[in-house]
């Protein structure tokens, strides 16, 4: 075989389907389960990588691959990869974001009449010589599901369920009305889905802002009858607390695919016989794990033939010069995002970015991209670039609008992004300044603070004396440091104002519930920072 033959190396188990269009490309080694020093030893003689979950693809093991121009994952995920390492290396990284999304979803409503007609029960009294036809289910027909996250997986399992003639009510706040609309779903808060539904299923990806979302304050909101469905991820559920409910009969059942551990085979969830489980076998139908490998393949072929990815999770190269400008933003766009998200109420309809001064004068879609990864962070497991952002906005009906301005006001360079929705409009912006990032503006209030610390509060209130001792006063009863704290006045003197403070540690509800009592107080918004 000639040198100039690209060299692929597979490190796990994928489908045969893959490895044969793979092997269109050039030449296939498949070496599964190699030790990372074993692995880095000859990566350097690979033009391609694919891999699935188990291998950890690090910036220590990639400085082995000296001649890597792309790594392949089948499936959502690319927490196994060093993304921003790959990157720096000039290395494209691919996956599958479509791959498991039928399979996901058929196993959630699969779980969830498993759990209602006690199928796993029955099935096992049967086979164990009992016959028992005292087991009463119930009929999915005009029952409410309450679907957490209405991305890809989570708009099947709604259209499924509105082909069994169920009544689907939502909770996302970055799906249009409109899009909702099209689909058939109600969309509400999430206090008000966990209130109504008969069940509830999760299809978030895991954040610092969604770990153990369901807590024991969220699952007393639920009927007695209710149940809970969770193919998503394991930690966006307090098992104990669900434990502790189901056994309790505050809540009458829950079927669970994913653990906050695994194998999670001495798990608390496990031990209930309320509960339907099964060992993490949502993406593991044949049909998902072909599609996942043949897309992933497909894609390493096209870029060994110097074709463009399909669903590239790492950008395209930006020219040197323009990164050079945008990179003390991208925390910036980040920071934003995130505090918009936190800030915003109602469901979102248009984002519009606005780019003043200096880096209006480049192409500022990476900045974009940042941003919407920012605000989508707890709705998408899937990583946005500036090939897919459009795309993905698009895709939950938003518009997304892009303004410029190359004349600076207060700052050499200035980034807005103002979030329009069926409440309302947020509007935050920001700079860089000396390497570090800045909130200068909270809808009508200008400030000039770092968000460095992991828990940001905003609150608005009545222009009046003492204000900012009382929200001392609680914080420190409570052992609550605050690092920086800030006030801007309204428009108009007497009337409102506005107090950000960064926090050492992430605000309790009692706390925060303390924070709105005050007398004058209008307002408060928590916004974890990642």
């Amino acid at each position: 075989m000639e040198e100039s033959t690209p060299k692929i190396l597979v490190a796990e188990a994928i489908a045969e389907d893959a490895i044969e269009i793979l092997k269109t490309a050039g030449q296939v080694d498949i070496k599964k389960g190699l030790p990372p020093e074993e692995l880095k030893a000859i990566l350097g003689e690979y033009d391609a990588l694919v891999v699935r979950s188990q291998t950890k693809v690090t910036a220590d093991l990639l400085e082995g691959g000296t001649k890597l121009r792309i790594i392949g994952r089948p499936g959502v995920g690319v927490d196994n990869i060093d993304v921003a390492a790959a990157s720096s290396r000039g290395i494209i990284v691919v996956n599958s974001p479509l791959g498991n999304t039928v399979s996901t979803a058929e196993h959630s409503i699969a779980m969830m009449m498993s759990l209602v007609r006690h199928i796993p029960a029955a099935h096992g009294e049967l086979k164990g010589g009992k016959w028992n036809r005292s087991h009463k289910g119930i009929e999915l027909r005009n029952k409410v599901l309450g679907v957490v996250g209405l991305g890809k997986i989570g708009t099947q399992v709604a259209e499924m369920a509105r082909g069994l003639k169920m009544n689907v009510i939502a909770y996302d706040p970055f799906v249009s009305q409109e899009m909702a609309d099209r689909l058939g779903v109600a969309m509400v808060e999430l206090d008000d889905l966990l209130k109504q539904a008969d069940f509830v299923t999760l299809h978030l990806p895991l954040t610092p802002n969604t770990d153990k979302l369901i807590d024991a304050s969220k699952l007393a909101l639920m009927k007695k009858s209710a149940m809970l469905i969770n193919c998503a991820r394991g930690k966006l559920v307090d098992e104990q607390a669900l434990y502790d409910a189901l056994e309790a009969g505050t809540l009458a059942g829950a079927a669970v695919d994913v653990y906050s551990a695994e194998p999670a085979v001495d798990n608390v969830i496990v031990k209930s016989d309320k509960v339907v489980v099964t060992p993490h076998l949502a993406a593991s139908t044949i049909e998902a794990e072909r599609g996942a490998g043949t897309d992933v393949a497909k894609q390493v072929r096209d870029v060994l033939r110097g074709l463009p990815p399909a669903t590239p999770v790492n950008a395209p190269i930006i020219p040197p010069e323009h990164m050079a400008l945008l990179s003390p933003f991208m925390d910036v766009a980040s920071k934003l995002g995130q505090i918009a998200s936190g800030m915003m109420q109602g469901q979102a309809r248009e984002l519009t970015i606005h780019c003043q001064g200096e880096i209006a004068t480049v192409s500022t879609e990476p900045l974009k991209a940042e941003i919407l990864n920012a605000l989508l962070g707890t709705a998408t497991e899937e990583r946005i670039t500036i090939t897919n952002a459009d795309a993905v906005a698009k895709g939950r009906g938003l518009r997304l609008k892009e303004e410029k301005d190359p004349n600076a006001d207060t700052y050499a360079s200035s980034l807005t992004l103002e979030v329009t929705t069926t409440k309302g409009t947020t509007t935050v912006s920001g700079t860089s300044l000396h390497g570090h990032s800045y909130v200068t503006r909270v809808n009508d209030y200008p400030l000039q603070i770092e968000p460095l610390d992991v828990c940001m509060l905003f609150t608005e209130h009545k222009d009046q004396p003492c204000m900012i001792g009382h929200v001392g006063v609680v914080m420190g009863s409570n052992g609550i440091n605050i690092s920086q704290m800030q006030v801007s006045l309204g428009a108009h003197p007497g009337g409102t104002a506005m107090m950000a403070l960064c926090l050492g540690s992430e605000l309790p509800d009692k706390v925060y519930k303390q924070v709105l009592a005050i007398d004058g107080m209008l307002k408060a918004k928590v916004v974890i920072l990642q």
